[in-house]
């Protein structure tokens, strides 16, 4: 698959000068060829996709005025519902579930004319930061394959990084869009909270996830959360915000805008090399008419070990449905009801999902509910006021999207609290419900650094136009892994 933008794909589509059908035929082809190398994709659509590339071509022939979705092959997480199609949540416990309906992200893709060509790698129901977690094997990351991809959503990125598919849409619950993003080189956005509806995606923690999108420039994520930002009645977090045309707020003007750096997520804790990408991408904000401080968020040193109080807290409510009595796999000849409980989960559950359910029931649990749950949701309130207070002052924050670079595979198999702090930078947004996204700012030691735009609620607009900005005076958004196996 070429790296060409949505908008210029657009414009060859709309021109004639390439079809729909060439698109998606290419992008199978590029699955064929790297896919074996990276493993991005769980399963592929190509007889649907194929069609659906035909209608699409059909429509431009008469002359339709399409999305400028219409015709582009996407890859989806493999935790969000397409009807008749297998969702695993990357769990041998979902191995063989199929979609009974679609999840409103789908079907406003599919109403775009987007080519969804297949589902992606995830850590298992989300819960990861390198895809390492996934029942049915590893993603590469497509600049070092010895490297992780990130997580959870390391499928929907490699698949963007290694030119698999246009773009790819994730979720987000403490920098799974974000943080794989940054490893692998592209733009991954978390809208605000209830900008995107979660109705059929899989829940891991309820007041945490977030849709979004994977994609190489600001302005083709910006055509995507065109599409599916909105509200829905299917789900009860959906916020009844007006969606602009997200597109229009890329103005490329950052003359007086006011950043403010974290100096809890600037400190000792990052990489030298990644803090240096960063300083230089503020000093060229600064060289265009910007300014920017370091500024204090004492709260941000709380975000971790409060989101694995919130976050376990409610994966263990959520994925008590996935008992072995209704859509999961059951064990074979257990003895009694109690028995096929225990056994369907302690076998159809990865080790991390494990982990995480047993803190999040311990927190939930009679005697240490107010000491820890409760505890954690003041210091919830905490970090959202630090971000009140900065943006009564500054119009965006900035800081690294992750400490360092992709690490290597297996690095953090054996030490949980450091795969943990990767989220470092990423958690406070999840945790505020800001929007955040990631854009690549250079190479480290040959792999890529993330710098993080985080806005006001609701001021998606602003992350874009300023986004969009730096990629417009630089050109590290352009630069392509070379696959080797």
């Amino acid at each position: 698959m070429s790296y060409s933008s949505i908008h210029d794909l657009h414009d060859d589509l709309k021109n004639q000068r390439c079809t729909s059908l060439e698109l998606t035929q290419k992008s199978f082809q590029t699955i064929d060829a790297i896919d074996p190398i990276i493993h991005a994709f769980l399963s592929k659509r190509k007889d649907q996709a194929l069609k659906k590339a035909a209608d699409i071509d059909a429509a431009f022939k008469r002359g339709e005025s399409l999305s400028p979705l219409a015709g582009i092959p996407i890859a989806i997480k493999d935790n969000i519902h397409i009807k008749g199609v297998k969702t695993t949540c990357a769990s041998q416990f979902l191995k063989n579930f199929i979609a009974p309906f679609d999840a409103t992200v789908s079907t406003r893709l599919d109403h775009a004319g987007a080519i969804i060509v297949g589902k992606v790698n995830l850590d298992e129901f989300a819960m990861g930061s390198s895809t390492e977690n996934s029942a049915f094997g590893v993603t590469k990351n497509p600049w070092d394959i010895t490297k992780v991809p990130g997580g959870s959503s390391g499928g929907s990125a490699a698949s963007v990084a290694s030119g698999q598919v246009v773009a790819a849409i994730g979720s987000d619950t403490g920098g799974s869009i974000r943080q794989p993003a940054s490893f692998c080189g592209i733009v991954g956005i978390k809208p605000t909270y209830g900008r995107v509806s979660r109705y059929g995606l899989v829940a891991f923690a309820s007041s945490l996830d977030q849709i979004g999108p994977f994609t190489r420039t600001v302005e083709d994520s910006a055509h995507l959360l065109n599409v599916i930002c909105g509200h829905d009645p299917h789900d009860a977090t959906s916020s009844p915000h007006q969606v602009p045309d997200f597109t229009a707020a890329l103005t490329k003007d950052i003359k007086g805008l006011k950043i403010a750096v974290p100096e809890e997520l600037i400190g000792n804790t990052i990489d030298d090399g990644v803090k240096h990408k960063i300083i230089t991408a503020l000093d060229v904000f600064k060289a265009h008419g910007a300014t920017w401080d370091t500024v204090s968020m004492p709260s941000f040193e709380a975000s971790i070990p409060t989101y694995y109080i919130i976050a376990p807290a409610e994966a263990s409510a959520n994925l008590a449905r996935f008992d072995g009595v209704r859509y999961t796999t059951r064990v074979k000849s257990a003895k009694n009801l109690t028995e096929m409980y225990i056994r369907s989960r302690s076998e159809g559950f990865g080790k991390e999902v494990k982990r995480r359910i047993i803190l999040g029931t311990f927190a939930l649990s009679s005697g240490y509910y107010d000491a820890y749950y409760l505890k954690a949701q003041k210091a919830r309130t905490l970090i959202q006021n630090d971000f009140n207070r900065i943006y009564s002052d500054y119009d965006v924050i900035m800081s690294p999207t992750s400490p360092t670079t992709a690490f290597s595979i297996g690095a953090h198999n054996n030490d949980p609290l450091a795969m943990y702090m990767a989220d470092l930078a990423t958690i406070p947004a999840n945790m505020s419900g800001v929007p955040a996204m990631s854009i690549p700012c250079g190479l480290h030691n040959k792999l890529p650094v993330g710098l993080q735009i985080f806005a006001k609620a609701f001021d998606e607009e602003t992350m874009l136009r300023v986004g969009d900005f730096y990629q417009s005076v630089t050109q590290f958004h352009l630069e392509s892994p070379e696959i080797h196996s």
